[in-house]
């Protein structure tokens, strides 16, 4: 892995995932690896916890959940939603474990569809 690449774990099989993902890589360079298909040993991760926050690895540092929505958002160029998940603490962990865990609520696929677009 070059110095400044920036991978990420994700569940693929998630539609909000996906459209993060296409959205991110918009304006991003990033290595998107499905977890059910990855060899996740190789980056010290296992399916139990890819299968509740993403990961995104990066210049020898690894970030999840909330943080690696910060970073990702940050690096995409999107610093004040990046701070403001970053500034929230606790309410944004909270928030990002909320939509990770009710991925088929009506509320996410409609953030997903906004992604989409």
């Amino acid at each position: 892995m070059g110095a400044h690449e920036i991978t990420v774990i994700y569940d693929g099989q998630c539609q909000l995932c996906q459209n993060a993902i296409s959205w991110v890589s918009k304006k991003l360079a990033i290595t998107a690896l499905d977890f059910h298909t990855t060899d996740l040993a190789q980056f010290q991760l296992s399916e139990d916890q890819c299968s509740r926050e993403v990961f995104v690895i990066t210049e020898g540092k690894r970030y999840s959940g909330a943080q690696a929505v910060a970073f990702l958002l940050k690096s995409r160029g999107n610093r004040f939603l990046s701070a403001l998940i970053t500034l929230s603490g606790p309410l944004g962990r909270f928030g990002y474990r909320w939509v990770a865990s009710h991925r088929n609520s009506w509320p996410v696929k409609i953030l997903s569809s906004f992604l989409k677009g």
